[in-house]
């Protein structure tokens, strides 16, 4: 069942409980996962679908961040939706898991102190392998904190 099936049955869910917040929340991913397929021109991909989810959560974050402190409308509106999305979006890798795909990559590179010189040649590796697992922003700090 792809996830666009998913959250189409969540949001008739919401709508027969009347939860109008989440409905709304679940029509707009399902907007996005929708867009996403007819710009791609075929069904998406599990990772397709997982990158579509974070990167509405990542904008919604931002609008979150954003927004004035006295716009309390806002604020609580972004935080509803990032609790719905979050139900559908994959489990982030931990610190401790990128630390092993890092070690792999530089194993894999014959790198055995990866220095500042190294780091374009490791991310270049390492990101196809981290994509739609990890944030980016998580795996760039323990690579540098990695290097000597």
């Amino acid at each position: 069942m792809s996830k666009i099936d998913v959250v189409r049955a969540a949001m008739v869910e919401a709508m027969k409980a009347k939860d109008k917040t989440r409905k709304d929340s679940l029509s707009m991913l399902l907007s996005a996962l929708k867009n996403a397929e007819i710009d791609k021109r075929k069904p998406l991909t599990e990772d397709e679908e997982n990158a579509v989810v974070k990167k509405e959560i990542k904008s919604t974050q931002e609008t979150y961040d954003l927004a004035p402190a006295d716009r309390e409308d806002i604020r609580s509106e972004a935080a509803a939706r990032i609790a719905v999305y979050k139900e559908f979006a994959p489990e982030d890798m931990s610190v401790e898991q990128i630390k092993e795909v890092i070690a792999g990559v530089l194993a894999e590179l014959g790198i055995d102190a990866p220095t500042a010189k190294d780091k374009g040649a490791i991310m270049k590796v390492l990101m196809p392998r981290v994509k739609g697992k990890a944030d980016g922003k998580m795996v760039n700090q323990t690579l540098a904190a990695m290097m000597k």
